[in-house]
């Protein structure tokens, strides 16, 4: 059993498959629990991996619409949204080709320009989410690191502790699926090295 409160920088801890991915998949609604109760008071926003929720035939400019309905729901002020998403990724023409030409750069870019186009509630994301191509990196880094300020709540996962101790003040660490500590961020990551069950016993 565990709370977030409205304004909370919470990181999860713990190696892969402990469970910090489908507990991100969770509590933004794409999986549903089993058992048990979840319950949110905000639309948590998923920024989890480098895949679109439309068909690979579509052409960026239609891809760029598909999310912009999904968050607005028309397309009042939709222009000015593709201008920016077209000058942040660099694609320029490229925008007007069909997603399944695109390099796996490219589609990184495009992907990231739109998920960081808007601040939200509370954002879960997984350091998985790449950014693309090496010349893209140091602008994705400087324009995620503003999205995740502009956050009310965060909830990240990662394996790097210099990011987690940048954004977050509170760690949650998993094992085997389950919550085994709960505390300050500094606590946290000293209870997942003094109890690394994984590595401990992993042959």
């Amino acid at each position: 059993n565990l709370t977030i409160m409205n304004g909370e920088r919470v990181a999860l801890i713990g190696h892969n498959g402990s469970g910090k991915s489908s507990f991100l998949r969770l509590i933004s609604g794409i999986y549903k629990p089993t058992n048990g109760q979840l319950t949110r008071s905000v639309e948590v926003y998923p920024m989890l991996q480098k895949t679109f929720l439309t068909s690979g035939e579509l052409n960026g400019v239609d891809a760029s619409k598909a999310y912009y309905l999904m968050i607005k729901n028309d397309l009042n002020g939709f222009e000015k949204f593709l201008e920016d998403i077209i000058s942040f990724s660099g694609l320029g023409s490229f925008i007007n080709l069909p997603i399944k030409t695109y390099s796996e750069g490219m589609c990184a870019r495009l992907i990231f320009s739109m998920l960081t186009s808007y601040q939200h509630e509370c954002l879960a994301i997984d350091e998985g989410f790449g950014t693309g191509d090496a010349d893209f990196f140091e602008r994705a880094q400087k324009r995620l690191q503003s999205f995740m300020d502009s956050t009310t709540t965060l909830i990240l996962a990662s394996h790097s502790e210099s990011l987690l101790k940048q954004f977050c003040f509170r760690g949650i660490v998993f094992n085997q699926g389950t919550v085994v500590y709960d505390g300050s961020l500094d606590a946290a990551l000293n209870y997942y090295h003094t109890h690394d069950y994984y590595n401990k016993n992993a042959i």
